[in-house]
């Protein structure tokens, strides 16, 4: 517990120091934001904002993690250190990240809006995603476990294996499956990416509930408890500790990032973070309910999905005033705060829905008894 305060400690003075430097250097260099002449009128006033924070967070989440394992080895050297998972979890969200840094620098080298192709930065982030699929089903531990599996999870691995078909279709479709969760993710947050303090406050909740669910599989282990309801999930702790330290990040970013912001993630903060929440739906074996979890961000990306569904379908007509989500509200007149803040209470909602789940399946496998209530007796 104490090295999940040091971590998110680390990474809100990281964040929250780092970022104003990063804003002056992105001023002085003339890197701002440029803004769509099709989307909502009051957004030109935006013009001109630094972006590429995204650089601000990355950095912060990777020092706070390196400095707080430095500071473990000296003060819990027990506690163990770097670890496979956290370091394939880090590798998925820089990766992921770089790419968007490439299209906002393109973005920003061009002076407007339009970035990498959308071949091309699928390409990217497509053997990106290929190299952490095949990483994570390697290198087991003494005990046999690799990062991830085939199988199929919900709140764990569930029957449904992809290795049916044998070991080599299986990591196909492995491969496959984790694609079609980076690439998912890291679009619904670069979509959700629109107002300010929008993506980084509902990302704070998402993260926090992650946070809570790696640390509740790491205190109920199969290799270290006698429940039904244990975890077969390697180093669950320290991905605790990336979720602790990103939401340090994320917290001193937002100082920044809140209306009106300051500096804008851009594609290289939504495309991290989306690649940082696909490594935690994967090795914590929690894929299917990360729709769950980040129920904001898929309801985002599914305005986004009907909008243009409908407008071919009916040839020209829609069912929001624009998509995404937040900027339908915006034209009907809601003001920018007060979408932000609502959206960030139902992105609340659904992170506690998720952890009730989550929970709740622990107590269905473990016979409806919770910790403790034998004192209750």
């Amino acid at each position: 517990m104490i090295q999940l305060l040091v971590a998110a400690g680390l990474g809100l003075v990281f964040s929250i120091f780092g970022t104003p430097a990063l804003i002056r250097v992105l001023a002085r260099r003339g890197y701002g934001q440029y803004i769509r002449d099709d989307g909502p009128t009051s957004h030109q006033t935006k013009r001109g904002t630094p972006t590429m924070g995204g650089v601000a967070i990355l950095l912060s989440v990777v020092a706070a993690y390196l400095v707080t394992h430095l500071i473990s080895v000296i003060a819990w050297p027990e506690n163990g250190g770097i670890t496979l998972s956290g370091v394939l979890a880090l590798g998925l969200m820089l990766g992921m990240g770089l790419v968007g840094f490439l299209d906002d620098f393109k973005k920003i080298s061009k002076k407007q809006n339009l970035g990498l192709t959308a071949a091309g930065k699928m390409a990217l982030q497509g053997a990106i995603g290929i190299a952490f699929a095949l990483l994570v089903l390697f290198f087991p531990d003494e005990a046999g476990h690799t990062p991830a599996s085939t199988a199929i999870s919900w709140t764990r691995d569930t029957g449904v294996d992809l290795a049916f078909a044998g070991p080599i279709a299986g990591a196909i479709l492995f491969v496959i499956w984790v694609n079609l969760i980076a690439t998912g993710t890291t679009n619904a947050v670069n979509l959700t990416d629109g107002l300010d303090g929008l993506a980084t406050g509902a990302s704070i909740l998402v993260f926090s509930g992650y946070m809570l669910i790696t640390l509740w599989q790491a205190g109920h282990l199969c290799e270290n408890v006698a429940q039904a309801a244990c975890y077969e999930v390697r180093d669950p702790m320290d991905l605790s500790i990336v979720a602790a330290a990103l939401v340090g990040a994320l917290i001193g970013f937002l100082w920044w990032n809140t209306s009106p912001a300051k500096i804008f993630m851009g594609d290289t903060g939504s495309l991290g973070l989306g690649g940082a929440l696909a490594a935690f739906a994967v090795l914590s074996r929690t894929e299917l309910l990360l729709i769950l979890i980040a129920g904001l961000f898929v309801i985002i990306t599914l305005s986004v999905i009907l909008q243009v569904g409908y407008f071919k379908l009916s040839h020209g007509k829609r069912i929001f005033k624009m998509a995404p989500l937040q900027h339908h509200f915006e034209l009907k007149g809601w003001q920018e705060v007060t979408i932000v803040v609502r959206f960030w209470i139902i992105a609340g909602l659904f992170v506690a829905a998720a952890l009730g789940v989550f929970y709740g399946d622990w107590l269905l496998h473990n016979g409806g008894a919770f910790p403790g209530a034998e004192a209750l007796h």
